[in-house]
């Protein structure tokens, strides 16, 4: 593996440095670099060594979800009593992965973090991966998943008339999609947080030139997320796979969105904040310089991670305290 297109560690952040200095003397080796099913271990490996462990003081309980041409699982995380706050609108937390790797168990940590310092029950959902189930197949299996638990909020025990669609890289693209494309009898979207996302899958921004190697996340590894997880013969510019293309003049649901400079999306994400913010909508956006895609899946080895999930949770209990835009 050549370093000849590696960004010298002197741009990485103090907190990521030796993590990525590390993953550079393993080899350096990019998701996209690997066949599927090692991408997969490889991920559940890192998650294990470097994300969050779990908050046992928060319960779980794993739903079944039936799905069109099958069956999926959402697992629904509650705070501890002392943590609820009043009016939390329910969080759906979609998991990233390029739409082809991880699980609820990955990002197990996260959903447990943002449930007690958010205040709030929180969903993770189980979608379908590709290469096995190509969009939109995913992005179906997130709707339905989300329909299902408003029409049995009852049973579940949850409120499900307030809600807010959070997602990491591929998950923020699909939950930007689905918070903007709500119908008006469903849940009220109240609110959308947004790590990274992915949302213009043409690829064509500046920073997919700068990130070519020396990170798990490059311009190369996204491409191979893409051919696996499009049809091929699909425009990769279409509403539900794009919305960054489609999102110029339109109102969105209030905004949390956290960019990375170390990172191929770094500048669909700060566009895509910037339009939402034109727009009229409530933007709060945090952009990190020095760090790389994927530093909430690291949270417990790089202190600015859990910051970025503190001040998720921030706003997940201001939207507890407020109705409709003004947050």
């Amino acid at each position: 593996m050549t370093s000849v297109h590696w960004l010298p560690l002197t741009e990485v952040a103090d907190d990521a440095r030796d993590a990525v200095r590390a993953f550079r003397e393993l080899g350096g080796r990019h998701y996209g670099s690997f066949s599927v099913d090692q991408s997969r271990v490889n991920f559940v490996r890192a998650c294990e060594l470097n994300g969050l462990t779990g908050d046992a003081a928060v319960v779980h309980e794993d739903i079944d979800v039936p799905v069109a041409g099958g069956r999926t699982r959402v697992r629904l995380y509650r705070p501890p009593a002392g943590a609820r706050a009043d009016g939390a609108p329910l969080v759906v937390f979609i998991h990233g992965g390029g739409w082809v790797i991880g699980s609820v168990d990955t990002h197990d940590g996260i959903c447990r973090h943002l449930a007690r310092h958010g205040g709030c029950a929180v969903a993770s959902v189980e979608y379908r991966l590709a290469p096995e189930h190509r969009w939109p197949v995913p992005l179906d299996d997130c709707e339905q998943a989300l329909d299902y638990l408003a029409d049995n909020a009852s049973a579940l025990a949850i409120d499900a008339s307030r809600v807010i669609l959070a997602g990491d890289s591929a998950g923020g693209n699909m939950a930007t999609l689905i918070a903007n494309a709500a119908p008006a009898a469903g849940p009220a979207i109240v609110g959308q947080i947004l790590f990274y996302p992915v949302t213009d899958l043409t690829a064509s921004l500046p920073s997919y030139q700068r990130i070519q190697g020396g990170f798990p996340l490059v311009a190369e590894s996204m491409r191979w997320f893409r051919e696996h997880y499009v049809p091929a013969g699909t425009p990769f510019d279409l509403p539900r796979l794009s919305p960054l293309l489609h999102a110029e003049g339109r109102r969105q649901p209030p905004m949390f969105i956290a960019t990375v400079g170390l990172d191929p999306l770094c500048d669909e994400g700060i566009a895509y904040a910037s339009c939402a913010a034109r727009a009229g909508s409530t933007v709060e956006h945090h952009h990190l310089p020095g760090h790389h895609h994927g530093i909430i899946t690291a949270a417990r080895t790089i202190p600015a991670a859990t910051c970025l999930l503190d001040r998720a949770a921030s706003f997940v209990r201001r939207l507890a305290e407020t109705e409709g835009f003004n947050v």
